[in-house]
């Protein structure tokens, strides 16, 4: 996991510091993505550097998860569904939805 203006891993955890919902979303993602065998990548939408844009856009549906560039789910992540995506995600399938 790293945190990073610009993300490149296929699973990314859009979240901010002090969010108790975005600790419950990391350790989802964690686990499914560890499941996996699949890199994730953390952005604190209030870290400097970070596109403002990105905070407007999640700011108050935080934490956010996209796979593939395909939002999943805000607010509380569903395993299940994370797994899945990643799941088509790694099985090079575009359906991601």
């Amino acid at each position: 996991m790293s945190t990073s203006a610009a993300p490149t891993s296929p699973v990314v955890l859009y979240g901010r510091a002090g969010c108790h919902l975005c600790d419950d979303a990391r350790a989802v993602v964690e686990a499914v993505c560890a499941e996996a065998g699949v890199a994730w990548t953390e952005v604190d939408v209030d870290a400097p550097g970070v596109d403002p844009v990105l905070r407007e856009q999640y700011g108050e549906y935080l934490p956010v998860v996209t796979v593939g560039g395909v939002q999943q789910g805000f607010w509380r992540v569903d395993a299940r569904r994370l797994a899945r995506a990643v799941g088509r995600i790694s099985a090079g399938r575009a359906d991601l939805g």
